[in-house]
This record gives C-alpha cells, sequence and structure tokens, in this order.
C-alpha cells in the first residue's frame, strides 16, 4: 500500500483530501497539524472529531502554531473559527485539546525509516521548513513534497498572493529553495475544478452540512460554484498521471508589502519543482464521489 504524511491545517477540505486518500487505498503514516485555517488547537480538535466521525486511524503530531517570521494570521475571517464553515452539524469537538508528540520528531522518524518518503502539504510550510533547517540531510532523503499553495496568476488572501504561501512565506521560501521535489497544485489550477448545488453528493451527517459550508464560501460572494484545493493536491500525490506537470523555477516574495508571500513560476526545465497545469474536466466528480461514500460509510 503506498504511504504518504500529511502536514495539514485541518479545514474541511483538508479532511476531503485525507478522506480521498483513503478512497485511493493510501495509508497515512500520520498527520502533523499546524495552524492555518485556525489555530493549531482547532486543527488539533477538528482532526480529533474526524478521526471519530470518520474511523480515521491515524497517529497525531503537533506540527507549527505560528509562522516563522510574518504576523500569526489565520483564515479564520472566511472560514470561521473552527476553520471549518457548516450549514448546521459539525464534527464533535474535544472537551480539552490534548498534549499531541512534537511533529518534528514523528516526521524526522518516519523520513528515517521510509524508502522514497513522500510528504502531502496542504497548508502553510512553517512544519517542513523547520524539517529542512534542523534536519538538512533526512529532508533531502524526501523523494517530493506535494504542496497546495501559490498561485501562477492572482492570489486569494492578498492581490498578489494565496493563503498558505502569504500564511509563512519565509517557509515557503526555505522549502522551495531547498532543492527537494516538489510538485505545486496552485491556484490557477484548482479554480479549473469546481463544483455547484447540482452537483453535491448524497451524504450522511454531518458530511453534508460541511461540504455545503465549504461550498457557501462562494455562493455567498455571488458565485455561481466553489473551486477544490486540497483535495486536488491529494490526487496529484495518489494519482499524478491525472495530471500534467511542468518543470518550473519558483521564487517566493518575502519583502514585506504588496507582494509578500507572492510566487513567481519561470519555466525552467532543470527545476526540480514543478508546476501542475492541467487536469481531466471531471476532476471534480472524481473528488465529490470519494467523499460521499466514505462520508456515507463512516458517518453515525
Amino acid at each position: 500500500m503506498t504511504e504518504v504524511w500529511v502536514d495539514t491545517d485541518f479545514g474541511f477540505d483538508d479532511l476531503w483530501a485525507i478522506l480521498l486518500l483513503r478512497r485511493q487505498d493510501v495509508r497515512i503514516a500520520g498527520l502533523s497539524l499546524t495552524y492555518g485555517c485556525a489555530t493549531r488547537d482547532c486543527a488539533i480538535a477538528n482532526a480529533l472529531g474526524a478521526r471519530t466521525v470518520f474511523d480515521l486511524n491515524i497517529p497525531l503530531f503537533a506540527g507549527a502554531d505560528r509562522p516563522m517570521v510574518r504576523a500569526f494570521e489565520t483564515a479564520e475571517r472566511i472560514l470561521g473559527p473552527t476553520g471549518m464553515r457548516s450549514r448546521g452539524q459539525q464534527l464533535p469537538q474535544p472537551t480539552e485539546i490534548p498534549d499531541l508528540p512534537p511533529a518534528l520528531e514523528g516526521l524526522l522518524t518516519w523520513v528515517q525509516r521510509t524508502q522514497d518518503p513522500t510528504l502531502l502539504a496542504i497548508g502553510p510550510l512553517t512544519t517542513v521548513a523547520h524539517l529542512v533547517l534542523h534536519h538538512p540531510e533526512d529532508a533531502q532523503t524526501l523523494s517530493r513534497i506535494v504542496w497546495m499553495g501559490g498561485s501562477n496568476g492572482p492570489g486569494n488572501h492578498s492581490a498578489a498572493a494565496e493563503f498558505n504561501s502569504l500564511a509563512d512565506p519565509e517557509a515557503a521560501d526555505i522549502v522551495a529553495r531547498s532543492g527537494i521535489p516538489l510538485d505545486v497544485i496552485d491556484l490557477e489550477i484548482c479554480r479549473q475544478v469546481t463544483f455547484g448545488p447540482a452537483d453535491m453528493p448524497d451524504m450522511t451527517q454531518p458530511s453534508a452540512d460541511l461540504l455545503g459550508g465549504y461550498l457557501d464560501i462562494a455562493l455567498d460572494r455571488g458565485r455561481e460554484k466553489m473551486a477544490i484545493y486540497d483535495p486536488i493536491a491529494a490526487l496529484a500525490f495518489s494519482a499524478p498521471h491525472m495530471m500534467d506537470f511542468t518543470p518550473m523555477a519558483l521564487d517566493v516574495c518575502t519583502t514585506p508589502g504588496a507582494d509578500y508571500g507572492a510566487t513567481r513560476f519561470t519555466p525552467d526545465l532543470s527545476s526540480t519543482t514543478r508546476l501542475a497545469t492541467a487536469c481531466p474536466p471531471d476532476t471534480a466528480m472524481v473528488c465529490l464521489a470519494a467523499l460521499a461514500t466514505q462520508g456515507r460509510s463512516h458517518a453515525p
């Protein structure tokens, strides 16, 4: 069975990506939980709730709780205080946040014992950057990192920058310059994969309310459809044949100002970084089918 480590800020589309991986028979060796959609404590609480509802037997680790340099910022303004909007039911929340093992130690142990380890990063890259900085030789044994982040076009959290990049530009820059093979699923390809009210699959609760809350992010802004983000990165790991990739040099702006966190991609055949540039027209249906099947099987 294929294995991956997932570094995540555990909003709804992170959960969706994890369920898609399970549908694709991918074993998740560990989840390092970080800030992003909301605080790290919210990410941990969401992971614990999802583990109960969806029978996710995955080891949990406490990742980074703040950026390396810039001021702390989350997407709670858009996603709500738990990082997951809902039309009603939410994931069950723990009465207290447990002390989880440190992600850096868990990730390092996994990398050292795993042949050709691959890391799926679907949040800010802070935890991954700490691995690169503090354990450079071990980090270089990663066969690749698949990251949902950046934009080869306009941003979504600022005019120039995508949120996962803007949340910690210095971390994104460290990973981009590390030389570790990096597959980037950016805003531009995610904006090609959308769904609307007519596409909602048959699900039990709380899956239906959570997917509805995710769709409402777009509907409340007058858009007819919502883009799919983290599940596309999960597909890029589990079914890379579905994607077209182009070798690119990646530069991350680390200068505070209007372009802070912006990602610039330049074609470069010698680069170990690849940008996903196309995927099949039925990609959204593949994602939705995975969520429907697993929600129905495991929700109470």
